[in-house]
């Protein structure tokens, strides 16, 4: 089993900065991809970014630019650098990790979420 636990989140003006963080706890095997993802309210869960085992990322078109997604992988650990946030960010973001166990079956993890709040 694993667990997640987001951090980081708040409030903040528009053109502001926040880094959420993502730790991982329990037995992991082997990490294919880790994730962001935001749902806004009254709006489906969308992707936000991620990145995968050997490093490569891709962001949603709307984060592009402004949100960079990190990774320690001697911690397991998830980041997510948003810079020029805008009121359209504003959301509750959760990451997702996807593991690969000992016996080659794939699992989907989720934290409980963290809110991000931008306005004045």
């Amino acid at each position: 089993q694993v667990q997640l636990v987001e951090s980081g989140g708040g409030l903040v003006q528009p053109g502001g900065s926040l880094r959420l963080s993502c730790a991982a706890s329990g037995s992991i095997f082997r990490i294919i991809t880790m994730a962001w993802y935001r749902q806004a309210p009254g709006k489906e869960r969308e992707l936000v970014a991620q990145i995968t085992s050997g490093g490569s990322t891709n962001a949603a078109d709307s984060v592009k630019g402004r949100f960079t997604i990190s990774r320690d992988n001697a911690k397991n650990a998830l980041f997510l650098q948003m810079n020029s946030l805008k009121s359209e960010d504003t959301a509750v973001y959760y990451c997702n990790f996807k593991v690969l166990n000992e016996f080659g079956i794939l699992y989907g993890y989720w934290g409980q979420g963290t809110q991000v709040t931008v306005s004045s």
